[in-house]
């Protein structure tokens, strides 16, 4: 044998030396442990960036859901409690349980502290920006599974880095009810990572040693999903994004782009690539048919038009509106401006056909070529193909066919995602390469525009958080922002009025008077304004003007009756039945009859005006005419149905109010209503008076 021979046949036969090896592993460790300390720098950058917005106050939705809803503030954590908050919201008929429940937790340890709610919703935020980077870094393994760990994990980190800190992202944190957002987004992500995770396994494994993975993409679209949708109704759209994974990553096949690591790993070829069939078959079970029976039960609604009485647009002027908005979405989240972001967003001109106005035509031609892009680059960069496409699914739920308002920055804090899929890789330097920027220069001009962006999303960021921080500031800067939003121009007022603690003498009054009528002669605003300015001047003891009930009352004519127009009547119901207020009665009957003059009133409407005809015309057969009517519309709602009782019991009806008692009784889940119902049974005259076949409470 030749000593070249022997020599080959030496080195061949001998192992590699240890001292290789084991750099081999710190290598790997390095590399692993950089895309980690990238993340942790991005964690502690965001946490520095939204501290000064904790110290805000509420705003906006945060009142009706926690400030004001008792049912988040229990006063101990009981099985009654729990199951009462957990059914507390008003946002949605699913009353969102997961969310509130947490809201009660935050109660019970910290009261009513705006500062904790925040904090905690900044804890979940860092949560779900570390789930980002284990999400991503799956993602790019998978549509290019034969990139370095190094690649993968230091893009990842990018992503993270840059989600983290976009400023589109700030309302799901600091406004403290949108925790509902980032909480099911949460379970999205989660749901994503086991999905992707499990079908990487399917991919690479034997078949008779995968049916873990198979379990692992059922559990994390089920489950997941349920868990999510518990927190905020967007949580559905995990399947979808399931799907557009599968399509663009792994093409319902049996062996994908991993075929060849499955090849290295058994020695053996992979098996012929095929559809597989238990991949459709979930999707089936988990998307296209609760899909088709979401589409069965919801179509009916959506074209009544009933559905669309408190909304000032049609379904037509939706669709067309939310082209425009879904593609200003999009320079909102990469190239924001302290304007765009002003969270009041109710100004928005509505698209009456494709030219009017023509950003209309444009923005549906935009969304088509984003469309036909993806398609394009699938094969291709099926990253980008994925991350456009999480971007569009994202908006199918909220800007679409389902009559919710048309914008809201929160609504991209998914979407946001997607978009960083598409845009980071192709700028962070282990990523340009991959995508044909081979030329030093080139990378290193990519990578100092990536450094750009996210110094300047961060400062944006930390701009508009440090408004937050100060109810005042806040209210200024948004007003600034955007001076033709009526709920903005209010909000100002409002906080004016907080301020001035109901001193005529403060200066905040006048600030006050002025920003609410400016508020109130807004084209399309609601009586919001009206309202406030009744209030602030009966507190003070000072006489309200004529011209602020005509204003309500003209708008209540001529608009469709919102959700802020009742909580205006509510509010001064409240206020004149507790004598908190002293103005002529006549002139809040004369709103609510504007109110009533539209057809298909809302039960909380008909409710209202039952207090008012009861507890202060002293009209008792009015005000049980209308309880009545209110609980027919919303049988479910256990306050209209209390009334209802409290005012057949006081007429000495025991037969009818026994029986609403015992329909009442059907709702009382977990324990919820036993308060209440032992309450109602205890009310004079009612105590023994049983209704045939129903018991009375212990």
């Amino acid at each position: 044998m030749s000593p070249t021979s022997d020599h080959t046949t030496q080195a061949t036969a001998e192992p590699p030396p240890k001292l290789h090896l084991g750099r081999q592993a710190s290598i790997f460790r390095a590399n692993w442990f950089n895309g980690r300390l990238l993340l942790l720098a991005a964690l502690c950058l965001t946490t520095m960036a939204y501290w000064p917005g904790l110290s805000g106050g509420w705003l906006f939705d945060d009142y009706p859901n926690i400030v004001d809803n008792p049912g988040v503030q229990p006063n101990q954590l009981d099985t009654a409690s729990l199951v009462r908050a957990a059914l507390s919201s008003p946002s949605s008929d699913f009353k969102r349980p997961l969310a509130s429940l947490s809201f009660a937790l935050n109660y019970s340890f910290t009261g009513l502290d705006p500062y904790w709610m925040k904090a905690t919703n900044l804890i979940i935020h860092l949560l779900n920006g570390c789930l980002v980077f284990f999400l991503s870094r799956l993602l790019l393994k998978s549509a290019r599974p034969h990139a370095s760990e190094r690649s993968a994990e230091t893009i990842a980190a990018w992503v993270a880095a840059s989600w983290l800190l976009l400023p589109i992202n700030l309302t799901a944190v600091l406004y403290t009810v949108q925790r509902m957002e980032s909480l099911a987004n949460l379970f999205v992500l989660l749901g994503l990572i086991g999905y992707v995770h499990g079908r990487v396994k399917l991919l690479t494994l034997p078949s008779a040693n995968n049916l873990g993975a198979i379990a692992l993409c059922t559990v994390s679209l089920i489950g997941a999903t349920a868990m999510g949708a518990t927190a905020k109704e967007t949580a559905v759209m995990l399947p979808l994004y399931a799907f557009l994974c599968e399509w663009a990553l792994f093409g319902f096949s049996r062996v994908g782009n991993h075929g060849k690591d499955f090849e290295d790993q058994h020695h053996t070829a992979p098996p012929r690539s095929r559809h597989d069939v238990r991949i459709i078959t979930l999707f089936v079970v988990t998307l296209w048919l609760p899909l088709g029976l979401g589409l069965a039960w919801l179509l009916p609604g959506i074209l009544n038009p009933a559905s669309w009485a408190t909304r000032d647009f049609t379904l037509h002027t939706r669709l067309l509106t939310e082209a425009r908005v879904v593609v200003d979405y999009i320079g909102w989240i990469l190239f924001p401006t302290i304007d765009t972001l002003s969270f009041y967003h109710d100004d928005i001109a509505l698209s009456t056909d494709l030219l009017s106005p023509w950003t209309t035509l444009t923005s549906l031609i935009a969304l088509a070529m984003l469309v036909a892009l993806a398609l394009w680059l699938r094969k291709r960069r099926p990253l980008i193909t994925l991350g456009i496409a999480f971007y569009l699914a994202c908006h199918v739920l909220t800007a679409t066919i389902i009559p919710l308002e048309l914008v809201y920055e929160h609504r991209n804090y998914f979407a946001s995602f997607g978009l960083m899929l598409v845009v980071v890789p192709l700028l962070a330097p282990e990523g340009s390469q991959q995508v044909g920027a081979d030329n030093y220069r080139v990378r290193r001009l990519l990578a100092v525009l990536l450094i750009s962006l996210i110094t300047y999303w961060t400062t944006l960021t930390t701009i508009t958080a440090c408004a937050w921080g100060d109810p005042l500031r806040l209210a200024e800067a948004l007003a600034a922002r955007d001076p033709y939003s009526p709920r903005a121009q209010y909000e100002l007022g409002r906080t004016y009025v907080i301020y001035s603690h109901y001193n005529p003498n403060s200066p905040f009054t006048l600030l006050a008077y002025s920003a609410l009528e400016h508020a109130a002669s807004i084209p399309g605003s609601s009586v919001l304004p009206e309202q406030a300015l009744i209030f602030m001047s009966s507190r003070m003891g000072m006489p309200t003007k004529a011209k602020w009930w005509s204003s309500m009352d003209q708008k209540l004519k001529t608009h469709r009756i919102a959700v802020q127009d009742e909580s205006s009547l509510q509010t001064l119901t409240e206020c004149l039945r507790d004598k908190t207020c002293i103005f002529p009665q006549e002139y809040l009957g004369k709103a609510f009859e504007a109110a009533l003059t539209h057809p298909q009133p809302s039960a909380r409407l008909l409710a209202m005006y039952g207090d008012y005809s009861w507890n202060i015309l002293r009209n008792e057969a009015q005000g049980e005419q209308y309880l009545a009517e209110a609980v027919g519309k919303a049988p479910t709602e256990p306050a209209y149905r209390i009334s209802l009782i409290r005012m057949l019991a006081a007429e000495g009806k025991y037969g009818e109010a026994n029986a609403s008692l015992a329909q009442l009784r059907l709702l009382n889940i977990g324990g919820r209503l036993t308060d209440s119902l032992n309450e109602l049974q205890a009310l004079p005259g009612m105590r023994n008076q049983v209704t045939p076949g129903q018991s009375s409470v212990p």
